[in-house]
Protein backbone atom coordinates (compact mmCIF):
# COMPACT_ATOMS: atom_id res chain seq x y z
CA UNK A 1 0.00 0.00 0.00
CA UNK A 2 1.09 3.18 -0.77
CA UNK A 3 0.27 6.34 1.47
CA UNK A 4 0.85 10.02 0.48
CA UNK A 5 2.05 12.50 2.32
CA UNK A 6 1.90 16.26 1.33
CA UNK A 7 5.03 18.75 2.02
CA UNK A 8 4.93 22.20 3.13
CA UNK A 9 7.01 22.76 -0.38
CA UNK A 10 4.26 21.16 -2.75
CA UNK A 11 6.51 18.10 -3.39
CA UNK A 12 4.65 14.77 -2.77
CA UNK A 13 6.21 11.86 -0.58
CA UNK A 14 5.36 7.88 -1.45
CA UNK A 15 5.43 5.70 1.64
CA UNK A 16 5.56 2.07 0.43
CA UNK A 17 4.35 -0.36 3.37
CA UNK A 18 2.50 -3.70 2.83
CA UNK A 19 -0.72 -2.81 5.92
CA UNK A 20 -1.93 0.42 7.01
CA UNK A 21 -0.04 3.04 8.84
CA UNK A 22 -0.92 3.27 12.58
CA UNK A 23 -1.38 7.01 14.24
CA UNK A 24 1.88 6.95 16.00
CA UNK A 25 3.45 6.18 12.68
CA UNK A 26 1.79 9.04 10.77
CA UNK A 27 2.45 11.46 13.66
CA UNK A 28 6.45 10.29 14.00
CA UNK A 29 6.34 10.39 9.88
CA UNK A 30 5.07 13.93 9.70
CA UNK A 31 7.82 15.33 11.91
CA UNK A 32 10.63 13.32 9.77
CA UNK A 33 8.78 14.98 6.74
CA UNK A 34 9.12 18.59 8.13
CA UNK A 35 5.34 18.81 9.03
CA UNK A 36 3.69 16.89 5.55
CA UNK A 37 0.28 15.63 5.89
CA UNK A 38 -1.07 12.45 4.95
CA UNK A 39 -3.43 12.41 2.40
CA UNK A 40 -6.30 10.22 2.78
CA UNK A 41 -6.32 9.63 -1.72
CA UNK A 42 -4.77 6.85 -2.57
CA UNK A 43 -4.30 7.97 -6.53
CA UNK A 44 -2.82 12.05 -6.96
CA UNK A 45 -3.90 13.43 -10.25
CA UNK A 46 -1.52 15.76 -11.90
CA UNK A 47 2.50 15.72 -13.38
CA UNK A 48 5.02 14.79 -11.39
CA UNK A 49 8.94 14.14 -11.81
CA UNK A 50 10.37 11.43 -9.22
CA UNK A 51 12.72 8.43 -9.21
CA UNK A 52 12.63 5.96 -11.76
CA UNK A 53 10.37 3.01 -10.08
CA UNK A 54 13.47 0.32 -11.13
CA UNK A 55 15.98 2.20 -9.04
CA UNK A 56 15.41 2.64 -4.80
CA UNK A 57 17.29 6.22 -4.39
CA UNK A 58 20.11 6.77 -1.70
CA UNK A 59 17.65 9.26 -0.07
CA UNK A 60 15.44 5.98 0.10
CA UNK A 61 17.33 4.10 1.94
CA UNK A 62 18.21 6.45 4.30
CA UNK A 63 15.13 7.48 4.84
CA UNK A 64 13.83 3.71 5.18
CA UNK A 65 17.10 3.42 7.62
CA UNK A 66 16.01 6.44 10.21
CA UNK A 67 12.10 5.27 10.22
CA UNK A 68 13.58 1.83 11.53
CA UNK A 69 15.48 3.81 13.92
CA UNK A 70 12.63 5.48 15.50
CA UNK A 71 10.69 2.31 15.56
CA UNK A 72 8.10 2.36 12.76
CA UNK A 73 8.01 -1.27 11.37
CA UNK A 74 7.37 -2.39 7.96
CA UNK A 75 8.19 0.83 5.61
CA UNK A 76 9.86 -0.81 2.46
CA UNK A 77 10.32 2.66 0.50
CA UNK A 78 10.08 6.05 0.47
CA UNK A 79 10.39 8.44 -2.36
CA UNK A 80 10.09 12.23 -3.34
CA UNK A 81 7.91 13.08 -6.27
CA UNK A 82 7.90 16.77 -7.57
CA UNK A 83 4.61 18.24 -9.32
CA UNK A 84 5.78 19.06 -12.72
CA UNK A 85 3.84 21.83 -15.00
CA UNK A 86 3.27 19.63 -17.81
CA UNK A 87 4.52 16.72 -19.81
CA UNK A 88 7.58 18.37 -21.57
CA UNK A 89 9.07 18.62 -17.77
CA UNK A 90 12.66 18.90 -17.47
CA UNK A 91 14.73 15.49 -15.49
CA UNK A 92 17.60 13.27 -16.07
CA UNK A 93 15.77 9.95 -17.63
CA UNK A 94 18.77 7.70 -16.35
CA UNK A 95 17.61 8.53 -12.70
CA UNK A 96 14.20 10.22 -12.81
CA UNK A 97 10.85 9.30 -14.59
CA UNK A 98 7.73 11.48 -15.84
CA UNK A 99 4.23 10.56 -14.00
CA UNK A 100 0.85 11.08 -15.14
CA UNK A 101 -1.09 10.71 -11.80
CA UNK A 102 0.35 9.07 -8.64
CA UNK A 103 -1.54 5.90 -7.68
CA UNK A 104 -0.90 2.63 -6.13
CA UNK A 105 1.18 1.28 -8.60
CA UNK A 106 4.16 3.88 -8.81
CA UNK A 107 6.66 0.88 -7.40
CA UNK A 108 5.31 -2.01 -9.37
CA UNK A 109 7.72 -3.48 -12.46
CA UNK A 110 5.38 -5.24 -14.60
CA UNK A 111 8.33 -5.38 -17.11
CA UNK A 112 9.49 -8.71 -18.41
CA UNK A 113 13.14 -9.03 -18.71
CA UNK A 114 14.02 -8.06 -22.44
CA UNK A 115 15.86 -10.49 -25.06
CA UNK A 116 20.10 -10.28 -25.15
CA UNK A 117 20.66 -7.65 -27.29
CA UNK A 118 23.80 -7.75 -29.35
CA UNK A 119 25.43 -4.42 -29.82
CA UNK A 120 28.33 -3.69 -32.88
CA UNK A 121 29.09 -0.36 -32.19
CA UNK A 122 29.47 0.41 -28.39
CA UNK A 123 30.02 4.17 -29.37
CA UNK A 124 26.81 4.58 -31.33
CA UNK A 125 25.08 2.56 -28.68
CA UNK A 126 26.28 4.53 -26.03
CA UNK A 127 25.11 7.72 -27.42
CA UNK A 128 21.68 5.99 -28.65
CA UNK A 129 20.90 4.60 -25.17
CA UNK A 130 22.44 7.54 -22.97
CA UNK A 131 24.79 4.94 -21.42
CA UNK A 132 27.11 8.00 -20.59
CA UNK A 133 30.31 5.78 -21.39
CA UNK A 134 33.08 7.52 -21.26
CA UNK A 135 35.64 7.51 -24.00
CA UNK A 136 38.21 5.41 -21.89
CA UNK A 137 35.64 3.35 -21.15
CA UNK A 138 34.58 2.71 -25.23
CA UNK A 139 37.96 2.65 -25.96
CA UNK A 140 39.20 -0.09 -22.54
CA UNK A 141 35.91 -2.21 -24.51
CA UNK A 142 36.78 -1.65 -27.43
CA UNK A 143 40.65 -3.12 -26.97
CA UNK A 144 38.77 -5.87 -25.11
CA UNK A 145 37.11 -6.89 -28.43
CA UNK A 146 40.53 -6.44 -30.45
CA UNK A 147 41.78 -9.07 -28.10
CA UNK A 148 39.01 -11.56 -28.17
CA UNK A 149 39.13 -11.46 -31.90
CA UNK A 150 35.58 -9.71 -32.11
CA UNK A 151 35.09 -7.18 -34.90
CA UNK A 152 33.73 -5.13 -32.04
CA UNK A 153 32.08 -5.41 -28.41
CA UNK A 154 29.24 -7.02 -28.04
CA UNK A 155 27.45 -6.23 -24.73
CA UNK A 156 24.83 -8.75 -23.42
CA UNK A 157 22.50 -7.22 -21.34
CA UNK A 158 19.92 -8.65 -19.00
CA UNK A 159 17.51 -7.35 -16.69
CA UNK A 160 17.85 -9.31 -13.34
CA UNK A 161 14.79 -8.61 -11.29
CA UNK A 162 15.46 -8.55 -7.10
CA UNK A 163 13.55 -10.83 -5.44
CA UNK A 164 13.55 -9.34 -2.12
CA UNK A 165 12.95 -5.33 -3.70
CA UNK A 166 10.19 -4.71 -6.50
CA UNK A 167 13.63 -3.14 -8.61
CA UNK A 168 15.64 -4.20 -11.89
CA UNK A 169 19.26 -3.85 -12.26
CA UNK A 170 20.76 -3.90 -15.45
CA UNK A 171 23.97 -6.32 -16.09
CA UNK A 172 27.07 -5.40 -18.86
CA UNK A 173 29.59 -7.38 -19.68
CA UNK A 174 31.97 -8.24 -23.01
CA UNK A 175 31.37 -11.68 -24.15
CA UNK A 176 32.76 -13.41 -27.14
CA UNK A 177 29.82 -15.33 -29.16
Amino acid sequence: MIHFFRGKNNTYIAVHKQDKLQQKDIEKLSWLFSGARLLDDKKIDGYFVGPRKEMITPWSSNAVDITRNMDIQGIERIEEFKPSEGKDAAFDPMLQAFYEGLDQHIFTIDKEPEPIVEIHDIAAYNQEEGLALSPDEIGYLEDVARQIKRPSPTAKFTVLPRSTQNTAATKYSTVPS
